[in-house]
Formats: structure tokens, sequence, C-alpha cells
């Protein structure tokens, strides 16, 4: 019993430090293009069917159109379409609309991937609260460089 709880744990931890380092390569990934290089790296060693996973592993896709030369389309619209298809199996998710509102905040207007800012905006807002501590604290850290929240709704973080 002993050693089927400490196997068990062994991996929620490991999926927890998973995690934990996609979401701060992920914060830093938008400063410059070796911190997105960086992030893109991260996502594809990170493994597992977690849907929050596989999303950071879609707006991996959508970032690397900023890097490349070659395919960019194909890349925003493979990474949107698997974005998606995750939210659409999670909708409650509110990592997952952290992350689909950031990549709408930062991707160029003309390539129009930005229908679900205010509606992400306002499920962020509606279950902020309900969240875990650390969630909260990444929440509260994107919001404070968000582009779509205004400065009450920052203040509004706790």
């Amino acid at each position: 019993m002993k050693l089927i709880f400490s196997f068990v744990t062994a991996v929620m931890l490991f999926f927890q430090s998973g995690i934990e380092s996609l979401r701060e390569s992920y914060a830093k990934a938008n400063a410059s293009n070796a911190n997105t290089e960086a992030f893109i790296n991260t996502a594809e060693k990170s493994s597992g069917s977690d849907a929050v996973i596989q999303g950071y592993k879609a707006a991996a896709k959508i970032m690397e159109a900023k890097i490349t030369k070659h395919n960019r389309k194909a890349l925003v619209k493979s990474g949107a379409t698997s974005l998606e298809t995750i939210i659409k199996s999670n909708p409650n998710n509110i990592e997952l609309r952290v992350i689909r509102m950031s990549v709408q905040e930062n991707i160029p207007k003309i390539v129009g991937y930005r229908g679900s800012l205010k509606d992400d905006k306002a499920f962020i807002l509606n279950n902020y609260s309900k969240q875990n501590s650390t969630l909260k604290n990444y929440i509260k850290k994107f919001a404070a460089q968000s582009k779509t929240m205004t400065e009450a709704e920052k203040a509004s973080f706790k």
C-alpha cells in the first residue's frame, strides 16, 4: 500500500512540476524570441494527456509561427484549432481560458483569431475566486500585464 501511495505521489509531483515549468516558461515567452523558443521546447518535452498541458502545446504551436519563416499560417491554424477543441471539451477550465486570452491578445489583429477575448475575460473574472492559490497567483500575474483587462478589473484580483 505504501509503495502504491509513494508511486502516485511521485507521479503527481512530476506532472505538477511539469505544469509549473510550462506556466513559468509561458509567462516569459513573449519577452524575446529566445524565450519563445524555450517555451516551445518545454512544451514539446511535456508529456501527458492533461487538457492544460495540451493547451500549452497548442499555444506553443501558435507561437512557433512568430519565430519561423515557413508555414506560419498553417502553424497558427493548427494550434488555434487544437486550442479551440481542447477548450470545447473543457469549457470550465480557467487556465485554458487564460491561455487562449493571452494568445488572442498577442497575436496580430490581421490573423483574425480574437473572437473569444470578451467571453474569456468574463469567465476569468467570474471564476477567479473559485481557484486554488497557485492558480490565483498565476491569473493575477497574467491580468497585471493583460491588454484586455481594465485597471479596475486588474485591481479586483486579490
